[in-house]
């Protein structure tokens, strides 16, 4: 059941797990924004999973925040996905063939495109694409506007737009090759472009980073993984607003998306 405002009221809560520690630092705000979609959100740190401690198999939500994992060494994400690789590859690679939503926001998205999880053209798990170094060559730190592709994707339906931070030095999304560009493309796996206030493309600051055909968030071809540079988990409050003051807001949007991965993660109850 919904709300007018977008958020999920359900009897049982789906369990998001929000995946912690070396050095990932946007986990309180991420669970938070699952949390007000209507998840139950878990803060998990990399140990508990590897351990045994905690299972993903408990959950129907896995999320991986921001941050900078290992200090960005070697590139950003490269070591934290070796580590999950060589960890819990295993429980990963079943969560995702169950079809339960992943989210990887910034570092998460950087992860998940090292890993293979993204954009997992021929469903192989290879690496097809990185995250490079701003064609600024420096670290970017501003708000951009997001507009929804018509891809497999559907977290984004009922959304026209999404207004929040971006917050990287590694952020130019980059395919290996320019078939593996177009296939992107045939196959509806880009989720959402970088436009201007008036929904269209264009170079810097718009595209804050330079990425190929102005690309902020891929997914898989199953549409239940998303990745996506920008953080629309802090831009669920009005007063994060650089204009909420003269009553400019977009928070319903942010908030939508999360219901609506919110609402598929129910369905694995």
């Amino acid at each position: 059941m919904e709300k007018d405002n977008g958020l999920v009221n359900m009897e049982k809560k789906p369990k998001c797990m929000v995946l912690s520690g070396f050095g990932l630092n946007s986990e309180a705000e991420l669970a938070y924004a699952f949390s007000l979609a209507g998840a139950e959100s878990q803060i998990v740190h990399f140990s508990d999973v590897s351990s045994g401690e905690k299972s993903l198999e408990d959950f129907h939500i896995f999320a991986i925040p921001g941050g900078w994992s290992f200090a960005d060494e070697i590139s950003s994400g490269r070591v934290l996905a070796n580590k999950l690789s060589s960890t819990f590859k295993s429980q990963f690679e079943r969560f995702v063939s169950d079809k339960k939503p992943v989210l990887g926001i910034c570092n998460g998205f950087q992860v998940l495109v090292k890993l293979g999880a993204l954009p997992n053209i021929g469903l192989s798990f290879e690496q097809q694409a990185t995250l490079a170094s701003n064609e600024s060559a420096r670290f970017e730190d501003r708000w951009v506007y997001l507009k929804p592709q018509r891809s497999v994707c559907k977290y984004f339906e009922g959304i026209k737009f999404i207004q929040c931070p971006v917050r990287h030095g590694e952020g130019r999304f980059v395919p290996k090759s320019p078939a593996a560009l177009s296939q992107l493309s045939k196959k509806r796996l880009i989720a959402l472009k970088y436009v201007d206030g008036n929904m269209k493309e264009a170079d810097y600051p718009v595209n804050p980073n330079g990425s190929e055909q102005n690309i902020a968030g891929i997914c898989d071809p199953s549409g239940k993984i998303l990745g996506l540079m920008p953080h629309p988990e802090c831009a669920v409050k009005k007063v994060t607003f650089p204009c909420w003051t003269s009553g400019v807001s977009h928070e319903k949007n942010s908030v939508r998306l999360f219901s609506n991965i919110v609402k598929e993660g129910a369905k694995h109850i």
